[in-house]
């Protein structure tokens, strides 16, 4: 039975952090008021809107995440033995709303194509020439996280490309300071990076799938990473971390994802050596969930998203919320990535090793995109 919670409270105890913390963001991000208590008022996530002292716990009232919330709107305590406060819900309507239901149907993007068949999003990107990671595709990305945040949206989402050869690329390096403050608007001026916009993709509520054909590398596969579940077109699919090869380490999830995924030895060899993995690879290493024959991708993963966005909703974000506790790594570590490679995309070593490849069709449908891992090799003498 998928029972209904929009309207309603959920009480979680031991919230402070681990897996009670999992529970109590993800019913807030699903839309459901939260009253968490805990022994430490410690708490600092961005859905949190007053604390209350009750004797020797922490009450943390938590009104229901619909948007760019980056931080607590309001914090007070109160004297102990008084009566705990409900959330405070700007829309207790029981049901659906108009405005909102619209909104889920009808968002549009200049960048990403979405489809709505019953609970499961089909959303493709659509960037040419070669579906670069740029401005454009960040704002619709901020835009589509902000549309799944709300409670009557997918519970499933399947993101592929439109460019059978190139899924993303990577960043487009020519805009790195107007896509990075796009990012911005996710979070606010101190999650200013894709690692922090990546994360939040993760800690959405809906089950976000990514079907690859084509090439991921760079910010591209760290996009898949943060996606639930990963498969990939046996024929069709290279997934790559150039970075380390252009001058700087990958800054937008790589090193936390792969290093768990991989393990230490085989993270290292696809960081260092900045090559390209193809999907039988990639799968044995664990990169991806499966490889499979390009002819059976679609149906295999029309499948896997039918079956899960016909189970209840609250199992799923429990669920992942629990193992997102497990798995994902400390918001300080994501932080630190991107700011180191913040700083050195910006040095010489990068500049001169970038404008060597753009002499050879950097960001173009060229051989140097295609295969970019053999094309790193040519700029062993630069920098």
């Amino acid at each position: 039975m998928d029972l209904q919670l929009k309207g309603k409270v959920a009480v979680v105890t031991g919230a402070s952090k681990g897996i009670g913390l999992a529970i109590a963001e993800a019913f807030g991000r699903g839309g459901v008021g939260v009253i968490a208590g805990s022994r430490s008022m410690g708490v600092s996530t961005g859905w949190v809107t007053e604390a209350h002292e009750v004797a020797d716990l922490a009450v943390i009232v938590a009104s229901p995440l619909a948007g760019n919330i980056t931080g607590p709107s309001s914090r007070s305590t109160a004297a102990p033995g008084r009566d705990i406060v409900t959330s405070r819900r700007p829309d207790c309507r029981s049901g659906p709303g108009p405005a909102l239901r619209g909104r889920a149907m009808t968002a549009s993007y200049e960048t990403i194509g979405t489809r709505l068949d019953g609970s499961v999003l089909s959303a493709t990107f659509d960037a040419p020439p070669i579906n670069l990671i740029g401005p454009e595709v960040v704002r619709d990305l901020v835009g589509l996280l902000e549309q799944l945040s709300h409670p009557d949206s997918a519970r499933v989402v399947v993101f592929e490309s439109a460019d059978p050869d190139f899924f993303f690329p990577h960043v487009d390096m020519t805009k790195v300071p107007e896509y990075t403050a796009e990012a911005a608007k996710a979070g606010g001026p101190g999650d200013a990076s894709l690692g922090m916009l990546f994360r939040r993709l993760s800690l959405t509520p809906a089950v976000t799938i990514a079907k690859l054909r084509g090439r991921a590398r760079g910010a591209g596969s760290e996009f898949l990473l943060a996606c639930d579940m990963r498969f990939a077109s046996w024929e069709n699919a290279v997934l790559g971390q150039p970075e380390v090869g252009i001058g700087a380490p990958p800054g937008a999830g790589a090193l936390q994802h792969l290093t768990r995924l991989l393990g230490r030895g085989r993270a290292l060899e696809a960081v260092l050596t900045s090559a390209d993995f193809d999907a039988e690879l990639a799968e044995r290493y664990g990169w991806i969930n499966r490889a499979l024959p390009d002819a059976e991708l679609d149906g295999f993963v029309a499948g896997v998203a039918r079956r899960v966005g016909a189970f209840p909703r609250d199992a799923l974000i429990a669920a992942k919320a629990a193992i997102n506790a497990i798995s994902l790594p400390p918001v300080a570590d994501v932080r630190a990535d991107a700011a180191l490679f913040q700083q050195l995309v910006r040095g010489t070593t990068v500049q001169q090793r970038t404008a060597a490849l753009f002499e050879h069709g950097f960001q173009t449908r060229s051989r140097t995109e295609l295969d970019l891992g053999a094309a790193l090799d040519d700029l062993n003498t630069v920098g």
